[in-house]
């Protein structure tokens, strides 16, 4: 009886090969073959999962997406049944930064993505996309709280969203060493404590 390929799962093994590419020698380094070397295959075995290197670039990103989801949802769980919005929203946010292993490879990989997608209109798209389903998922969020009474009423959901996603741009100043990830943490509390004051009691 002939093997069964499991065909997604070396599309995800050559995936994790390809953040490990961009993360430990940079996107520069990021080819067909560097990322068949570091999978453990040839190139050839690489291009009959992958034809081009937008191709896998893109399901690399994709990957790192749900793998990122996976995470806040792992998260979530441990809140509990019906956790705080405050708690959802940092939860969500420091899984964006690069505060652990698994983070930082996404996170670099989502820096890898961008920048490919500057000088691809397909890769532009679909980032584009991504990025704008990512925004629309935190108001949401922002948009229920409002609801809930969580946060005032009078705050714009769409400018609160623009500003929780703004706290993203820590990423750069953590892989820099320029602040540390507790402090960047400290900004998010200090954020979504001013967020949620006139609503939450004291903790």
């Amino acid at each position: 009886m002939p093997k069964q390929v499991d065909h997604r799962g070396r599309r995800e093994t050559i995936a994790r090969a390809l953040w490990r590419v961009v993360e430990q020698r940079g996107v520069t380094q990021l080819t067909m073959r560097v990322v068949a070397q570091e999978a453990g295959m040839s190139l050839g075995q690489l291009q009959h999962y992958f034809a081009s290197r937008t191709a896998m670039l893109s399901f690399a990103m994709d990957f790192a997406s749900e793998q990122t989801s996976v995470r806040v949802h792992q998260g979530l769980d441990k809140l509990g049944d019906r956790p705080h919005p405050r708690d959802v929203l940092r939860l969500t946010l420091a899984e964006m930064l690069p505060l652990h292993a698994d983070a930082r490879a996404t996170s670099r990989m989502s820096a890898a993505y961008v920048l490919e997608a500057l000088h691809d209109e397909a890769v532009h798209e679909q980032a584009r996309r991504g990025l704008a389903q990512g925004l629309a998922l935190v108001e949401q969020l922002v948009r229920q709280a409002i609801a809930d009474g969580h946060i005032d009423s009078d705050r714009d959901p769409a400018t609160e969203t623009h500003l929780l996603l703004a706290l993203t741009g820590f990423t750069s100043l953590i892989e820099l060493d320029v602040i540390e990830p507790q402090a960047a943490l400290a900004a998010i509390d200090v954020h979504l404590d001013r967020l949620f004051r006139s609503t939450r009691p004291a903790r």
